[in-house]
């Protein structure tokens, strides 16, 4: 993989960019991905399928309704919307009972207009997304269209699909490689004679496999969202590759398998609500029964995977991150959360953390990437994780955090954590423990922050916060000794052992590139001492 954040704009970089752009604008470029061989579909997937990655709602539009031909020559759209129109994924959404002819004629115009590379409707995301598209719903134009039609579609897609091979390795994005994956694949299962692009998409696909994920199976960047991103598409590509009556590779069954655990691990219901390392909320009651309807079902009975500790009964969970920072290259949407927890009590959240702003252009993305985000311990307004910016403009690590300590337990009275991480250990010689008791029989929490300084005490301020939900009430007590949590099933009662503490209004990113405020509760204090513990209880009342 390559690590952008050695590389450097440079002239000579720029002449490089400059030549493969006239290069892939020429007519010797054009003439090599023209080359196609006989062949028309065979093999068309129902559309069901799809459901997995494509939201279609149940109202269907009629192709007569859109004036779509007239808009192939504007290009007066942003990226975005230039994506959405030429990826053709507006097919979906389309009756089965509207005009053959018309889709054909908007199809034929389109090819006509763009039968040549262009970097605004041939880039990698929206190619793919395109003969996806155009494949899975060819059932509605292709099997009665006349041989002319048939030819002129075959060739076009066979051209797109020889460009994203040859381009597909310049890319080190996971949702171009997924959805290119996903449409070489498609296209070596639905055309004929076409074999050798099934084993490039399959090549494809082992790559990802082995690069993206540890030996446990499960994405390198502990990131939850890539772990319901993947698992959808292998799916996806193993119900491919059955329903086409092709042996499905051993590798796919088992990275499924291993990716089937974790997504059990993190519960059906809650993996959506976990907002730790780049995840915000997402509503996957269809994938989940799109999973049922196909015959899976996952089963997982461990505590702790990809660095996470779950326990939970039917009541109450707690989940804790107890990994390790993950390597640069996978850091993009790593969050500085070390030792966070979330609890959550009747299917409610208790505590938080704020989520993740995922536009990195903008600068909500640095705050959401910082400790003050989660429920955890910050020294100095400084977090335990340090980012840098690429020539692109993404956080990326700048140096790598350890749990160099990880104690777990349960029984039916108690379920107790222990983690200690090395983040502020290089800038400030400061170690953080972290222990959380939780007393079932008395619905408690009892915390211990342990702050351990290995060289020479200066005068350093620390802050620990517990953020609540949006939908939480909080105020402090008349005698200023604790404080109060209403949600709407149950009340918590909240206490430490400083003196400084209290609320403040901050931000909640749960939902995708939105924001709202809300509220969390801060421990403030000074180091004053070799070993500084800060004791807090969370208990229901």
């Amino acid at each position: 993989m390559v690590n952008k954040e050695i590389f450097v704009n440079t002239p000579f970089n720029f002449i490089i960019k400059q030549i493969k752009k006239l290069y892939l604008n020429s007519k010797i470029y054009d003439r090599k991905i023209s080359r196609v061989y006989e062949g028309g579909l065979e093999y068309i997937p129902p559309l069901n399928l799809l459901d997995c990655i494509v939201t279609i709602k149940n109202k269907k539009n009629r192709i007569e309704d859109y004036n779509i031909e007239s808009v192939w020559d504007n290009f007066n759209f942003n990226q975005r919307d230039l994506g959405k129109l030429h990826s053709f994924f507006w097919l979906f959404k389309i009756d089965l009972k509207s005009s053959k002819e018309i889709t054909q004629s908007v199809i034929l115009k389109w090819i006509e207009t763009n039968k040549n590379y262009n970097d605004k409707t041939w880039d990698i995301e929206t190619l793919s997304k395109r003969v996806i598209a155009w494949i899975s719903n060819s059932n509605n134009f292709y099997p009665k269209s006349n041989g002319s039609f048939k030819i002129i579609f075959s060739n076009s897609v066979k051209k797109q699909i020889n460009h994203l091979m040859s381009e597909i390795k310049n890319s080190d994005t996971k949702n171009d490689k997924m959805l290119s994956c996903v449409a070489i694949i498609l296209f070596g299962l639905s055309f004929k004679n076409q074999s050798k692009y099934l084993y490039f998409g399959l090549g494809l696909l082992k790559k990802i496999i082995n690069n993206v994920f540890d030996n446990d199976g499960f994405p390198k960047s502990r990131s939850l969202r890539e772990l319901f991103f993947f698992i959808k598409y292998f799916v996806l590509i193993r119900e491919l590759i059955n329903d086409s009556n092709n042996e499905v590779p051993e590798y796919l069954n088992e990275i499924i398998f291993y990716l089937g655990k974790s997504y059990n691990f993190f519960s059906s219901e809650n993996v959506n609500r976990y907002l730790f390392n780049g995840n915000h909320y997402k509503n996957i009651s269809d994938f989940n029964s799109f999973l049922k309807k196909h015959g899976y079902s996952f089963k997982n009975t461990e505590n702790s995977i990809g660095g996470y500790t779950i326990f939970k009964n039917k009541r109450n969970s707690l989940i804790v991150d107890l990994g390790p920072s993950p390597e640069k290259n996978y850091s993009k949407d790593y969050q500085s959360g070390a030792l966070s927890f979330e609890i959550f009590h009747d299917n409610e959240k208790i505590i938080t953390n704020c989520g993740y702003y995922q536009n990195f252009k903008h600068q909500l993305n640095i705050l959401s990437k910082s400790s003050a985000a989660h429920s955890t311990l910050s020294i100095d307004n400084h977090s335990s994780c340090k980012f840098k910016k690429n020539v692109n403009g993404n956080l990326y690590l700048a140096s790598k955090l350890n749990i160099i300590k990880k104690k777990i337990s349960c029984d039916n009275r108690y379920w107790e954590v222990e983690g200690v991480h090395d983040g502020y250990l290089k800038k400030y010689g400061i170690l953080h423990l972290r222990k959380i008791k939780f007393d079932l029989l008395n619905n408690v929490y009892h915390g211990e922050d342990k702050i351990i300084c290995k060289k020479i005490i200066k005068d350093l301020d620390f802050d620990i916060r517990f953020h609540l939900s949006p939908d939480s009430n909080a105020s402090k007590t008349q005698d200023q000794k604790s404080i109060l949590i209403q949600l709407s099933k149950s009340g918590w009662k909240f206490t430490n052992s400083e003196k400084r503490f209290g609320l403040e209004t901050g931000l909640f990113f749960g939902n995708k590139d939105n924001y709202v405020e809300n509220l969390n509760i801060f421990i403030m204090g000074e180091i004053t001492k070799e070993e500084q513990t800060i004791n807090w209880e969370i208990k229901k009342i």
